[in-house]
């Protein structure tokens, strides 16, 4: 019957014209993997395929059955046991090479593609229901529904918790992580191939195979986001970057996928009536060479969902032929380090909420790929928000800086799909308001320091930014050669070109501070340290890069003016166990080498003098010797950007951790209001506590070794933002939540863009 499908549709449709629209299928010829097995479901009585929650709707979207555990996981776990919506996208069969055995099995099965497909399947369905339920042999209804592409995807329902749902669109893979294959995802975005057909698994409800254009698989995605109504959306990193090699970083299929989600989201964005939505990615490949984020125990529970999926124990739990589980997986359930940790590849400022004047405050997000505005009157008076600003296209997570005028200026990243596979491009933005608490002007576009997008896969970080007396400002990202670069506004208007200012292997966003005495400060994260750039003086040329001297971070910053006007704090945690640790970048005045008095705790040493670490970039001179503007670095034509530091200004003192948190642990940025620290906590949740007057932490993972910890019911979108009488954090929801200083209660402002807003407590 199978084969007859097949047969029937190739010569139906040999001669179809591609015309890009819904409902219309396109045959691509010779791109069968061989003989296959495809054995159907008898009919069943109908199901219904979609039960959504209210509040708060994920959908994850993926290229490959195991993605989500692999780079997701513990974030899927945790959504699972909220009781809320979660939906799990597959965009390709994942079918490899058809041989579902170990590499060192002496005696694999046959290939089959449709057959390994469906052990995939299996094994995510068992993940699944066993993250959910605590059965892995918990039952699933199976369908085959309509697509928005034309052709049909297998939706399978957690019958348990029917609000967990898997979505099966079962494209082919390309097989390769790097190589040329154009019958692939890949291929499609690039035009290379008019269309991709499908991979059915043995045993689908799906009866018909199809091919899709590549406006068919956006109009898929599309048609699944319309279905399940998210209000946060997880992708993959589309951005990943190139090795030194030239090589992609991560697997091509979950690049394009990414950038297939991208376009979808686009069009999603247009539908009218829909919830408004966030988008998180997650770094793929790459993240397991990097600091692990998870605790043990975190990691651990992560490896036994991956083993439930790796079918590890072999037995016979769920009756089919194909198998029960990826055993390719079984033979490295972790991974590449991908077990021990979890990494956002955007959306980790602490910096996206700003005081106003009189107690007012702003606060920002995106959603719907816009800015997100919320206000507040004065220090007495409630939240309004949140409003969203014209002008899509905006990727997750904004910084934002205040000027000297009283105004506030926003800065992030925009993505440009364009018609083209060339035109895609990410460009640093700003939006600044036209008067002190007033509205704000259109975006304007600082450009890229990027050549283009196939050079680096246009993997620019978030930007951070730090500004002079007159308001003039500074604006450095990472650039895809993992070096900082940066841009500042000229005296007349208009922006100097972007200079490097070098440093190597720099990962994640960079950070900028200004100290009481204007010096500017950036820190950038490494996998073993955290390099630094600033000034001798105010106004002077920016310096660097440093040596900190520092540990390795999970790579997530924040830096701040010391309160009590010495210098720079820098807040970050440590790789697995998830401790809360501060520096003290002291000030210009300060001895050379004079240890940190801390807040708490034992210091932890000093370093010496002057200290330099890699060699910095050229300047991207222009032949003109103008210099490229105040903090930038000295220049005339290509000079080199300064690297020296005199020994007053070097300010890095010790380290001192005094925030111990053990059983709250997590990974993410640290965010302060005070002496209030606020924390994406191990399960997920807010955590804040206080930095004077704490308890003791019990060692361990006891319960008891949260004393001094509050945390919230929500799972956090981000990073939490700190401002002057609380901490401000967005939920999966889009809601708003306040902590003030002064109690640990958190109120909560619903998403309901457009000046509709309810405030629950």
């Amino acid at each position: 019957m199978a084969q007859r499908g097949r047969r029937g549709l190739a010569a139906g449709l040999a001669a179809a014209v591609l015309l890009g629209v819904a409902g219309t299928l396109a045959a691509v010829p010779g791109t069968s993997a061989g003989p296959q097995t495809r054995t159907f479901p008898p009919a069943g009585p109908a199901v219904q395929p979609v039960r959504t929650t209210a509040g708060e709707r994920v959908v994850q979207i993926v290229a490959h059955p195991d993605d989500d555990l692999f780079f997701m996981n513990p974030d899927t776990a945790q959504s699972l046991a909220t009781g809320r919506s979660l939906t799990s996208v597959y965009l390709t069969a994942g079918e490899s090479d058809g041989v579902n055995a170990r590499r060192d099995d002496p005696d694999p099965p046959a290939a089959d593609k449709a057959a390994y497909a469906e052990a995939r399947q299996n094994g995510i369905r068992a993940a699944y229901a066993e993250m959910a339920t605590g059965d892995r042999t918990s039952p699933w209804s199976r369908t085959a529904v309509p697509t928005a592409g034309g052709g049909e995807a297998e939706l399978d329902t957690l019958r348990a918790k029917p609000w967990i749902s898997l979505v099966w669109v079962q494209l082919h893979e390309a097989g390769s992580i790097n190589g040329d294959r154009p019958h692939s995802l890949h291929g499609l975005w690039d035009g290379r191939v008019d269309a991709l057909s499908s991979q059915l698994s043995s045993g689908t409800p799906v009866r018909e195979d199809f091919a899709y254009t590549k406006r068919q698989v956006v109009e898929t995605v599309a048609g699944l986001l319309q279905r399940f109504r998210p209000t946060f959306v997880r992708i993959q990193d589309p951005t990943p970057g190139r090795t030194p090699k030239g090589t992609y970083s991560d697997h091509q299929d979950h690049m394009y996928g990414a950038r297939f989600a991208q376009a979808a989201l686009a069009r999603y964005a247009a539908v009218p009536g829909r919830p408004a939505f966030g988008v998180q990615t997650y770094l793929g490949y790459s993240t397991g060479a990097l600091p692990h984020t998870l605790t043990p125990a975190d990691a651990e529970a992560k490896l036994r969902t991956l083993k439930t999926y790796a079918w590890a124990d072999g037995t016979d739990h769920c009756g089919a032929p194909a198998g029960c589980g990826d055993r390719k997986v079984a033979a490295r359930p972790a991974g590449h380090g991908w077990a021990q940790t979890v990494r956002h590849s955007r959306g980790g400022s602490t910096t996206w909420a700003q005081p106003g004047p009189g107690g007012s405050a702003w606060a920002f997000s995106v959603l719907d790929q816009r800015l997100a505005v919320w206000h507040r009157a004065g220090a007495t008076t409630g939240w309004s928000g949140p409003r969203l600003l014209g002008g899509g296209g905006l990727d997750g997570g904004v910084t934002s800086v205040r000027l000297p005028d009283g105004r506030t200026a926003v800065l992030g990243t925009r993505t440009t799909l364009g018609g083209r596979a060339a035109d895609y491009r990410r460009d640093v933005v700003l939006r600044v308001q036209r008067t002190r608490g007033g509205d704000f002007g259109p975006w304007t576009s600082l450009g890229t320091p990027e050549r283009d997008d196939a050079s680096g896969t246009s993997a620019i970080s978030a930007p951070a930014a730090v500004v002079d007396p007159s308001g003039r400002l500074t604006v450095f990202v990472r650039d895809s050669a993992h070096r900082l670069t940066g841009r500042t506004g000229l005296p007349g208007g208009g922006w100097g070109p972007w200079t490097p200012l070098g440093g190597s292997g720099l990962r994640g966003d960079p950070v900028a501070a200004t100290d009481a005495s204007g010096r500017h400060t950036v820190l950038v994260p490494t996998p073993s340290s955290v390099l630094a750039w600033t000034q001798d003086e105010p106004g002077g040329p920016l310096s660097g890069p440093l040596r900190t001297g520092l540990p390795a971070t999970t790579l997530a910053l924040n830096a701040a003016a010391d309160a009590r006007g010495d210098g720079i704090r820098l807040w970050y945690r440590t790789p697995v166990t998830g401790e809360v640790r501060g520096a003290h970048f002291r000030g210009a005045g300060a001895d050379a080498g004079a240890p940190g008095t801390g807040d708490r705790g034992v210091v932890g040493g000093s370093t010496p003098g002057s200290r330099r670490a890699g060699t910095a970039g050229a300047a991207a001179g222009t032949g003109t010797g103008k210099a490229a503007g105040p903090g930038m670095g000295k220049r005339a034509g290509t000079g080199a950007v300064p690297t020296t530091v005199p020994a007053k200004a070097a300010m890095f003192v010790a380290v001192t951790s005094f925030v111990p948190s053990t059983g709250v642990a997590g990974f993410g940025p640290v965010a302060r209001s005070g002496d209030l620290l606020a924390v994406r906590s191990r399960a997920g949740v807010l955590a804040t506590t206080r930095t004077k007057a704490r308890p003791r932490p019990v060692p361990g993972t006891d319960p008891a070794a949260r004393a001094g910890w509050t945390e919230g019911g929500f799972l956090l979108a981000g990073a939490p933002a700190g401002l002057p009488g609380g901490i401000a954090a967005i939920g999966l929801d889009g809601t708003l939540h306040w902590t003030p200083s002064d109690r640990t209660e958190t109120a909560g402002l619903a998403s309901q863009p457009e000046g509709r807003e309810t405030l629950r407590r």
